[in-house]
């Protein structure tokens, strides 16, 4: 932190800074706990593109049930925030409950087309939401070829697996029948991005906001284990889900998932997005 943010944090709440301490987490930027004189805690993110990560955790504050961070101070290299107590995912059996009735209520805001009002970011990624009333023409262009073209472009996806996720995403509407309302969506809900304690979810961080088919976030949640049988008892019991989602829309939509890790990382992630179009007979 140089003295320029120090100097405005300290004026903003007539405290000096005490203590700084690195958190882990956030690919937008660097992440630091900061104790203040008076007692306060407060978390400081720097970085650039911090607009975006501020505006959707507003928009979900503004509208929505779940525990997102309270903005203090917003400037375009550094944002200042709530610092919400908890340990990453939801830990125990409770807390998978409360996580589920969470993200239902989420679920449960609609509106008439799929996208947004604005591209945002999934980590430090540019997502497009140009808006559909069709949910296949959406997750078709701005999900799996958007960022099929974007991890091939990085060097990260191999021209042989790009071009079977490009065919695969042209016969689309063979393997996706259903017709979904357009659900609001975190869009990154893996447990790094949920705190949790004492059985209850304490914060939800780093957003990736759109509307889009609530099974994609469903799914996204299965990618790295986050969550477990006692979530999805308590989320069908509010928000029922068929069949057909366990036994193939879930490997349909990890490939988003998937593609976003495979432009980021590569390596191992594409041996996955391979795995899934093997077990599609793509």
């Amino acid at each position: 932190m140089d003295s320029r943010i120090r100097q405005h944090i300290e004026e903003v709440f007539s405290s000096p800074v005490q203590q700084q301490k690195s958190l882990s987490g956030g690919c937008l930027g660097q992440l630091s706990l900061l104790m203040l004189e008076n007692g306060q805690e407060v978390v400081l993110k720097q970085g650039a593109g911090l607009e975006c990560e501020a505006f959707m955790l507003r928009y979900l504050r503004d509208r929505t049930a779940l525990p997102v961070p309270e903005l203090f101070l917003v400037e375009k290299d550094f944002i200042l925030m709530e610092y919400l107590p908890g340990c990453p995912g939801p830990s125990d059996r409770m807390a998978q409950r409360h996580l589920a009735e969470l993200v239902a209520m989420l679920h449960d805001i609609g509106q008439e087309r799929f996208g947004f009002a604005r591209d945002t970011v999934i980590g430090p990624l540019r997502q497009p939401n140009g808006q559909t009333v069709d949910w296949l023409t959406f997750f078709r262009e701005r999900r799996l070829k958007y960022m099929a073209e974007e991890a091939r472009a990085a060097g990260k996806l191999p021209e042989a697996v790009h071009r079977r996720l490009m065919d695969f995403a042209d016969r689309l509407e063979l393997y996706l029948g259903h017709v979904p309302r357009p659900s609001l969506l975190h869009g990154d809900l893996w447990g790094g991005n949920i705190l949790s304690q004492d059985g209850r979810i304490t914060g939800v961080v780093d957003p990736a906001l759109y509307f889009g088919d609530a099974e994609i976030e469903l799914a996204f949640m299965t990618l790295f284990g986050t969550v477990d049988r006692y979530f999805f008892e308590t989320y069908q019991a509010l928000r029922p889900l068929d069949q057909e989602f366990f036994d193939s829309r879930r490997e349909i939509y990890l490939l988003y998932p998937l593609l976003v890790h495979v432009r980021l990382f590569g390596g191992s992630y594409v041996g996955q997005v391979s795995a899934i179009l093997d077990r599609l007979g793509e």
